[in-house]
């Protein structure tokens, strides 16, 4: 009997709060720095992954690149009974389509899937840019080692993918190496396409893009900052949406923030240690990465990166100037860093992936009311819900309260003017869905 009543308790606790998961902890621990430097190494080792560059040699060139990763993921699939689908997938792009495609090229992404037991045809995707490049975008015969930007980021998809790859999920995960993100975004437009074709249905995408450089050129040296860039609003919104968030609030709560909002709290509860900056922002200062593609297609998707990025390191011509030394080489990585940003991507895909889906629709209502009134759709898998709440103008959702398997709950004594609320689902696991901001009112 005392027994018993010990793990209802635990169940309890594990629905009902936020109780942590040992095996997280153990993830973080299984990511290791030695084989991400490994991959790095490798991956530099290539002279150049310009998109543009030589698909024959087995030692030079985009194509030996892309052929080494698709080979690592079918190991890592190999050590887990054929866990991993792993292919290519890829657009043909003409010359002149833009000015950085001086020739006729073939796009290619290497995709790995793991396939989850629930929800197989639900996703969370974690990437890295395959290519590299120097000062001149359009010179693809010179070394450029990319060691950073993004051998980096492509080490960390792999390194996610061997650890992860233990483990069974409700949802799956892709891991990928997107190409041609130098040229134009070109392999994560291809990939986002492909993804609508085949109908996946797409939570989000976790796009890495540098995450083993800690010395800025600002001269700022730190190894637990990190930024998380998230648009406000889908671009794809409608007219009638735009109108209502006039209305109703939520200009900072489309769905990419919602991700972005996810892996900070995940981050700051497994990894206290760790920085995370939620960047408002879609991506650094005029300036693109993968997530962007996803984002125009209508997916969920932020870029994870580093905080203090040095730009005589990116995009530059290998070289000594002034007695600055350029260019993107092994010498300016931190691997333990990289270890970092790879268990945070890692505990990420691995809590969304157990997490039940999100409620697809949630109502609100209480105007002229001193309460905040709540009804949502049902979600199959879900022990029950957490209402959030935070002050309109806080970035992060401050407050909680775990209200059961209801559909339907009433805020008393919350005046529904002062405070944006979500909704999100909670697995019998404990891990939980993203947060849904109310997408229609209560009448």
């Amino acid at each position: 009997m005392r027994k018993t009543f010990f793990c209802i308790l635990l169940l309890i606790l594990t629905i009902g709060h936020s109780q942590t998961d040992s095996r997280l902890y153990d993830i973080i621990d299984a990511v290791s720095a030695e084989r991400i430097e490994k991959d790095i190494t490798t991956l530099a080792n290539f002279g150049t992954r310009h998109t543009l560059s030589d698909t024959i040699s087995e030692t030079r060139g985009i194509g030996a690149a892309r052929r080494w990763i698709k080979s690592e993921f079918e190991n890592i699939s190999s050590s887990c009974s054929n866990c991993l689908e792993v292919f290519y997938q890829k657009d043909f792009i003409k010359k002149g389509d833009n000015a950085r495609i001086v020739k006729d090229v073939w796009v290619v992404n290497v995709v790995a899937i793991q396939r989850g037991t629930k929800h197989p045809n639900r996703f969370i995707i974690m990437s890295g840019d395959i290519d590299s490049r120097v000062s001149d975008p359009t010179d693809y015969t010179s070394d450029s080692p990319g060691a950073n930007d993004n051998a980096s980021g492509m080490a960390g998809t792999i390194e996610a993918a061997r650890v992860l790859s233990k483990y069974q999920f409700e949802n799956s995960i892709i891991y990928t190496g997107i190409s041609g993100e130098e040229q134009g975004l070109y392999g994560g437009k291809g990939l986002a396409a492909y993804a609508k074709e085949k109908g996946w249905e797409i939570i989000g995408t976790l796009n890495n893009d540098m995450i083993g450089n800690i010395k800025g050129v600002d001269g700022i040296v730190s190894n637990v900052d990190f930024r998380i860039f998230s648009e406000p609003v889908p671009p794809t919104e409608t007219e009638q949406e735009r109108r209502a968030r006039r209305f109703y609030g939520g200009e900072v709560d489309g769905i990419s923030r919602q991700l972005a909002r996810y892996v900070h709290k995940n981050t700051k509860t497994y990894m206290p240690e760790m920085n995370p900056m939620l960047i408002y922002r879609l991506d650094r200062f005029g300036r693109g990465g993968h997530h962007r593609p996803f984002n125009d297609a209508g997916y969920a998707g932020i870029r994870i990166m580093e905080a203090h990025e040095n730009y005589t390191q990116q995009h530059q011509d290998i070289r000594v100037e002034d007695g600055i030394a350029y260019g993107d080489v092994l010498e300016h990585v931190n691997f333990e860093y990289a270890k970092k940003l790879t268990a945070v991507n890692a505990i990420n895909l691995a809590s969304i992936a157990w997490a039940p889906p999100a409620p697809k629709e949630v109502k609100i209502g209480g105007i002229v009311a001193p309460a905040a009134k709540f009804e949502w759709s049902k979600v199959i898998g879900a022990k029950g819900y957490k209402i959030y709440w935070r002050d309109t103008t806080s970035p992060t959702w401050d407050h909680s309260r775990y209200v059961g398997d209801v559909t339907e709950y009433t805020l008393n004594g919350i005046v529904i003017d002062n405070f944006f609320f979500g909704i999100a689902a909670i697995g019998e696991n404990g891990h939980e869905s993203l947060v849904v901001f109310p997408n229609k009112i209560l009448r």
